[in-house]
Formats: structure tokens, sequence, C-alpha cells
């Protein structure tokens, strides 16, 4: 009988001491697996690629897995209940902000089951049409849309997305009523508002820049506060400056680890990416593509979660006026 039990003694002590030096192992001591909630290939994918290849030239060794579905909910739940060591982590965008008013029941809490690792970029957006629709300016594409109320389609990448946020903005800023258009992702969108078969879209200026220089659509304005410093929209003005006031919708991305992640992992992972966002390659690529790489207080944790804490209350009240919800 007393055999046993010492096995068991022994047992324990093995495992307890075993845990013990695994935790005494330095961090990172094994890959960093970063969840991306959209398919391979997207503005996000591409970022979050371009963040891990900072952070492996830096000592991580990280890899992209990339879990698409419902909005980007699989990909948060997924990490709210992944272990919270430092070795999940989620890179996603606007649809921190905004998902929780779109699900009647999200699966998690996006303060109590994340930690803010910090933000690393946005995407300004643009609003654009068809090349044959008459309006040549913003004034007259108001006066259009005034005189077509109820009629006027515009495209979206699916309920939740950036650019359906950005109609439902427009339809509030101008209270008029637009028909939206969903897809599956704004490039099939694209196709057909270059083909005439919708009217409208809301694009980021990574995917609009080529499209405006090769006037296959009509661009009106951009949706950040100032004018963009790219060639191609640097004359393009504001939403704001034409009118419809604070009106700013940006794809802005931000890296999260589970709640309860120690304390010195996470200092070592803001350290991490906040080095990665002021190296000038990734400076580069990111402005060579339309987007700004952030380098105010937002790429410190409490700045990040300040900021998506007000941009949720900003949607809130729009997403609940549009009557859209996911089950």
């Amino acid at each position: 009988m007393r055999r046993p039990l010492i096995t068991r003694i022994l047992g324990c002590i093995v495992l307890c001491w075993s845990a013990a030096l695994a935790w005494a192992q330095p961090y990172p001591s094994k890959p960093v697996k970063i969840l991306v909630p959209f398919v391979a290939g997207g503005t996000s994918d591409i970022v979050a690629r371009a963040v891990s290849q900072k952070l492996n030239e830096a000592g991580y060794t990280t890899v992209v897995e990339n879990k698409p579905g419902a909005n980007g909910s699989i990909a948060g739940e997924a990490l709210a209940k992944s272990p919270n060591d430092g070795y999940t982590l989620l890179f996603t965008h606007i649809a921190q902000a905004t998902l929780h008013s779109f699900f009647r029941k999200l699966p998690y809490d996006i303060e109590k089951d994340f930690e803010y690792l910090g933000m690393v970029s946005e995407n300004p957006m643009n609003l654009i049409a068809r090349p044959t629709l008459a309006a040549n300016h913003f004034s007259e594409l108001v006066q259009w849309l005034q005189a077509n109320n109820g009629k006027v389609t515009i495209g979206n990448a699916g309920p939740g997305s950036a650019s359906h946020l950005c109609g439902m903005m427009l339809q509030s800023a101008l209270k008029i009523n637009l028909i939206p258009v969903p897809y599956k992702g704004t490039a099939p969108a694209m196709t057909d508002l270059m083909g005439g078969q919708i009217d409208l879209m809301c694009d980021q200026t990574t995917t609009t820049i080529a499209q405006v220089e090769a006037k296959k659509v009509k661009s009106y304005a951009v949706t950040t506060p100032a004018r963009l410093s790219h060639p191609a929209l640097k004359d393009m003005p504001t939403l704001q400056e034409l009118g419809l006031k604070d009106f700013y919708v940006s794809i802005w991305q931000g890296l999260y680890a589970p709640a309860g992640t120690p304390a010195a992992v996470l200092a070592r992972l803001n350290q991490a990416l906040k080095a990665a966002v002021k190296d000038p390659e990734f400076i580069r690529r990111q402005e060579n593509g339309g987007a700004t790489v952030f380098t105010d207080t937002r790429v410190e944790p409490s700045a990040h979660k300040a900021f998506v804490r007000a941009e949720a209350a900003k949607w809130a009240p729009i997403i609940k006026a549009s009557g859209v919800y996911a089950d």
C-alpha cells in the first residue's frame, strides 16, 4: 500500500518540477501562432504577415493561421479560449469594435477576454462610383442621391465589413436610404462597380488607387480627417471638409493576446510590436499601399484599448439604427 502512495507523490513532484521548468524557460521558447480572422491575401492578412516577418527578425518564430468565418468572431472566440501563455495571438481590424453590436450574443467580451498589445496601421477608405455615373463632384453626387433616394445600390464585403460600415455612416450623415449589395469580399464588388452593375462603394485605398488612376471608377472623397499624401489621392477632399461632420472610417489593425497573459510576456510583445512599426522597410511597404502606420500613443496597450472603446461607442448607434444583426 505504501509503494503506490510513494509513486504517486513522486509523480506529482515530477509534474510540478516540469511545469516550473517550463515557466522558467525564457519567452518565447516555441513558435507563436498569430490568428487572422480573414482569408489569405486580404489586407489584414498581408499586414499580419508583414508584422510576423518583423517579429521573426526580432528573434520570434511566428506562424500566421487564417481562421475566417462569422465576420471574424470565430478567430476571436478561439483566442479567448486559448491558453494565456503568449503563444497564441490575434491580429484583427475594426471588427474588434463592431462585432458586439452586430451579434445579438457574441461568444466573448472584447474588453474582459483580451489583452491589448498595440495598434499597427490603418487603411483609409475612398468613396467611389461606377464610371458612367453622371455626377463628377461630391455636391453633384449628393443631389443625385437625394433625387434617387432608396434606389441607389452600394456594394460591400458583407455585413459588418468596413465597406458596409462606411455605407451605413454615409446613409446616416446624408439622411438617405441606400440599397446594400453584399459580396464575398470587395474584389467582386469592384468588378461589378467597374462594369456598372452597382452604383457606389466605399473601399480601402489600397485597392482603389489603381482603379482611380486608370479612371475605371469615379472617386469623390476619402474618409480620413486630413487629406492623404499618396499621389493618386492627394487632391481628393475628405468627407469632413465637404460638410459631413466627424465622418471618419478606416480599417485599423491591432494585436491581441488572451486575458491573463503574464505582464512580462505582454511587455515583451509590445516592445517587439513597437520595434516592428518603427522599421523603415515596414513603414515604406505600408505607405506604398496607401496605409498609415501608427506612430502615436495607440501603439501602447492602454491607448489601444481606449481607442477601441471609443470606436465601439461610435458605431453602436449606427449599427443599431440599421437593424442589421447576425445570429
